[in-house]
């Protein structure tokens, strides 16, 4: 196909961000995002080439796509599209790599629901949706957990019942590895290493949190397991806990599992331990203000975070750098700062006006006589793009 306009979409359980990427220029024509799709007031708002916002007529996925596409056509894109890319939270063992659609795999995916059953579902809404709407277009799924199946078996099996992992799949996958995959690549890129020399740790901090180990440009350990529920404080989430704890409360609250697991997903994390926010900006207002809670959450935070990349160091040959992302990582100047002073053994010095500039031109952080520390910017749409366009116009 001689088009080189890429439609992205990320379908949540109540939005759908998109974006369309030109390949030829590297750049987004126009990105926005669907919202409250199952309220009473749906809305679709959009920047770029053109700006703008229009309520949806109707509730629900396909009536948001169906004004997306009559969108696209308005602004004469819609004929131009040589594919569409979707985000995909959990591919588990049977999608190692970016995937072109076609029924079987989709068939194929939908198995998988039960493995992200507040995630997968929803991005299959998307993708059934553009199939009716768009079905001359071809589609890709690009996956969540992709990047973390060079796992060896000791850092993703788990020491349960193995029945458990033959016959449901239970076993360690991690997240945000599209996430990784960009960050594997623009930091050998910024330290003009080859990629399968490169070895990093990551931490990928928004409101979901976390940790990578890359040995070789290969992810070897990651801090989410089964589920994004695993590993890192996050914004609502709970990550790692004592899981006896689960059965203790079932007991203690007479309760149901639905209801814990709604409590762990929803209203956990530093939400929880803060008890007025999930946002870690009005956090770090809060801690200046004064308030001891939102301290006490930002350092647990933090602690969990230095606790977990000390531990993946162990699996790596040696530590080219210490690499921040996501929205905390990129923008939290004092949480970076807090992360190196939990880690102390780390031997990593932050260059205070360094971290506070979110790093010189080639993202350094640290100082010049320090193990390297970075902030880069992630781009997990533009991988999405590009895994599409190749996939679509390979011959």
């Amino acid at each position: 196909m001689s088009s080189a306009n890429i439609l992205v979409l990320n379908c949540g359980s109540s939005s759908i961000k998109f974006a369309i990427f030109n390949m030829i220029q590297q750049n987004v024509l126009i990105s926005g995002l669907a919202e409250r799709l199952y309220e009473a007031d749906p809305i679709i708002n959009w920047s770029g080439q053109f700006k703008g916002e229009t309520y949806i007529t109707d509730q629900g996925h396909q009536a948001a796509l169906d004004t997306l596409a009559s969108l696209l056509s308005e602004w004469n894109i819609l004929d131009s599209l040589s594919g569409i890319g979707h985000r995909v939270v959990h591919g588990g063992e049977e999608f190692s790599a970016s995937t072109l659609l076609n029924k079987d795999n989709i068939a194929a995916l939908k198995k998988l629901n039960h493995l992200a059953p507040l995630h997968n579902p929803v991005n299959m809404l998307g993708i059934e949706a553009c199939g009716k709407l768009l079905p001359e277009l071809p589609q890709v799924a690009v996956f969540d957990t992709a990047f973390h199946q060079s796992m060896p078996e000791h850092a993703y099996l788990y020491a349960v019942p193995q029945a458990w992992y033959q016959d449901h799949g239970v076993r360690k996958y991690g997240f945000h590895g599209t996430s990784y995959r960009y960050i594997t690549q623009a930091c050998a890129a910024r330290l003009n290493k080859p990629i399968d020399q490169l070895n990093i740790l990551c931490a990928h901090l928004g409101n979901g949190c976390s940790a990578s180990a890359i040995a070789n440009g290969k992810s070897i350990d990651t801090s989410m397991g089964l589920t994004p529920l695993d590993g890192l404080i996050m914004g609502t989430r709970c990550g790692s806990i004592d899981p006896g704890l689960i059965e203790f409360i079932m007991k203690a609250e007479n309760t149901s599992i639905e209801n814990i697991m709604t409590s762990l997903n929803k209203k956990s994390g530093l939400l929880a331990l803060s008890g007025c926010s999930n946002d870690m900006r009005t956090l770090l207002a809060e801690e200046e203000s004064g308030n001891d809670q939102a301290r006490q959450a930002i350092d647990a935070f933090c602690y969990r975070i230095a606790r977990e990349l000390g531990a993946l160091s162990a699996s790596l040959p040696s530590i080219d750098a210490l690499v921040f992302t996501g929205g905390i990582g990129e923008h939290a100047e004092a949480v970076r700062q807090r992360i190196i002073n939990f880690w102390s053994n780390s031997q990593i010095k932050l260059d205070p006006q360094l971290n506070q500039q979110a790093g010189d031109e080639q993202g350094l952080i640290s100082l010049a006589n320090s193990p390297k520390a970075m902030v880069i910017a992630t781009n997990e749409e533009l991988m999405i793009a590009q895994d599409c366009y190749e996939l679509c116009n390979h011959d």
